[in-house]
């Protein structure tokens, strides 16, 4: 028996360490967890800031006072709110449902002006992101009132000649009045 009692402290020792590295492992998965939640938190703070950042910006429209909630309200009829809306057909994504097309404009546009930001397709599923392409849009193009805002980004810089971007704008005007 005396010559086993090595062979099963180290067996023991063994058996110990590979629980204790078990635990530790759970432990930091329940870390990671816990970061990736406050990450999330995170994330969805900054989207609400940036969201009570445009309603402050949405005067440089000349907007009337009733359609301050016009962004969210867009949003709302696009996506139902949501980043991680993805028109496969379209190819149209995020909360403002921007098809690459919208990028191409609004990177044309940023270097007509001789900026140096360039949205890449994949910022169209961030929030503030395609807040801003939005916001470069809708300067660019004049666009002065609610209804122009909306049938524009519906149907590009003539979406107010659009017949078909009338229905999208009683769909917008529908949100803002309830």
């Amino acid at each position: 028996m005396k010559q086993y009692t090595p062979y099963l402290a180290v067996v023991l020792f063994a058996t110990l360490s590979l629980v204790y590295m078990i635990d530790y492992e759970n432990e930091i998965n329940a870390l990671e967890s816990e970061i990736e939640n406050q990450e999330n938190y995170i994330d969805s703070l900054i989207q609400c800031i940036d969201t009570l950042q445009w309603k402050n910006e949405i005067w440089d429209f000349n907007v009337e006072h009733e359609t301050t909630h016009l962004l969210s309200a867009i949003m709302f009829v696009e996506s139902g709110n949501n980043d991680s809306a993805h028109a496969i057909g379209e190819d149209a994504v995020g909360c403002l449902q921007i098809r690459k097309t919208m990028v191409d404009d609004v990177n044309r546009i940023l270097k007509r002006q001789k900026k140096d930001l360039i949205f890449t397709y994949d910022d169209r599923w961030l929030r503030t992101k395609s807040i801003n392409m939005f916001d470069i849009y809708c300067k660019h193009y004049g666009l002065n009132t609610a209804e122009e805002i909306a049938r524009c980004w519906n149907g590009g810089p003539r979406g107010m000649d659009k017949e078909a971007t009338v229905y999208y704008w009683n769909k917008v005007q529908d949100h803002l009045d309830s």
